[in-house]
């Protein structure tokens, strides 16, 4: 990993997911039920459920920061282990509640500064993230848990700390939206299951490649490329002013929307007409400053080396960016083109380091039609 960008990672631990297994409970859902596991003699499993995915990502921890609450919300496991924390919550008792659980949670996610929220827990704490965690940042459980039926848990605890060290490595990292589901304890304590399901979290997932057709062809590039462009276009609202950069992915969107595209300069879309044809830089911030609404900006990747801006497409100068927003850049590539790039980064080269730094480290990148992956962004060196 480049030592440019500190991953960062949002840790809630549960510490008392699980306590009610091994005293038969069938679960720990309430703080009676939990201090009724512990006067049984049940002891937290938790705290080394996260150790084991941690010890996974060790080789990268001089890269690695992460946010969490005090105590044995996570900072106790991170100190132990010799990970860089920030606190973000201190809860008010050392018996903690769901009510932590969840003020955690929503910290962090109020920040949107993590790359990834790490969460322990079983399936009533994948409920508590599910209802405060904003929908649009991924997760990823540690299962640790008597009850473990919400799909945003990896297999095991090591299998969480493998993703984390896929995404850690630069390696593409698949989303996909996962369901959080739960059971009635008390019903489950009487024999009876009454499955419900609660939402859903974006979370990572091993990397698919689906080989309909040929690879390398004209038609799967076809295919690819109206994939990508229905999915831009199924997320198009009147409201939102769409900066449409060059290259030939972002021409498939405007030919699927019927509008005439500058291949190699910068189009604008609102309501899914053309307003405005080869923009300059000075035009693009103009148009967005008069613009009452949201801004969005579409590119891909331009050029051999990855990059998606400093290539090909000055006209998104850095004030022009600033003016958008890191959060509003929809980046596009199909799947070939970033295996292709052979596990490098994205380039940004705004010709402001500061920006760069700004814009480095994991960006969602549409491959087609409801399919994203992350990929990590690096500045210029």
């Amino acid at each position: 990993m480049n030592n440019s960008h500190t991953f960062r990672i949002g840790l809630v631990v549960n510490p008392f997911a699980g306590l009610g297994g091994s005293v038969a409970l069938k679960g720990s859902d309430g703080a009676e039920t939990a201090a009724k596991a512990l006067a049984l003699g049940a002891t937290p499993k938790a705290p080394e459920r996260v150790k084991q995915a941690l010890r996974v990502i060790l080789p990268y921890q001089a890269h690695v920061t992460f946010i969490t609450g005090a105590g044995n919300l996570g900072a106790d496991i991170l100190e132990s282990m010799g990970f860089s924390y920030e606190i973000a919550y201190e809860a008010s008792q050392e018996a903690t509640t769901a009510a932590d659980t969840r003020a955690l949670a929503e910290h962090i996610g109020a920040t949107k500064s993590v790359d990834i929220l790490l969460f322990a827990g079983g399936d009533g704490t994948a409920r508590d993230i599910c209802a405060v965690y904003p929908l649009e940042q991924p997760v990823l459980g540690i299962p640790a848990g008597v009850k473990i039926h919400s799909g945003v848990y990896a297999i095991s605890p090591t299998a969480a700390g493998k993703v984390l060290e896929q995404m850690l490595s630069g390696q593409l990292t698949t989303v996909t939206q996962a369901d959080v589901m739960d059971i009635d304890e008390d019903a489950f304590r009487q024999g009876t299951v009454r499955a419900r399901r609660y939402g859903e979290m974006l979370v990572p997932a091993e990397l698919r490649y689906v080989q309909a057709v040929k690879m390398g062809g004209k038609e799967s590039d076809e295919l690819v490329l109206a994939d990508i462009a229905a999915d831009v276009i199924e997320g198009m609202d009147d409201n939102t002013l769409y900066v449409m950069g060059s290259g030939s992915t972002v021409a498939a969107i405007m030919d699927d929307l019927g509008l005439d595209n500058t291949l190699l300069g910068v189009d604008v879309v609102v309501q899914q007409q053309l307003v405005a044809s080869d923009v300059t830089a000075k035009q693009l911030e103009q148009l967005i400053q008069q613009h009452n609404g949201p801004v969005q900006l579409v590119i891909t990747v331009i050029g051999g080396q990855g990059h998606i801006f400093g290539r090909g497409n000055q006209q998104l100068s850095p004030k022009v960016i600033r003016l958008i927003g890191k959060d509003n850049i929809h980046v596009v590539a199909s799947k070939a083109k970033l295996q292709a790039l052979g596990q490098r980064p994205l380039v940004v080269d705004t010709g402001e380091p500061e920006l760069d730094a700004e814009l480095a480290g994991l960006m969602r990148v549409t491959t087609g039609y409801h399919d994203e992956v992350f990929v990590r962004v690096e500045g210029v060196h």
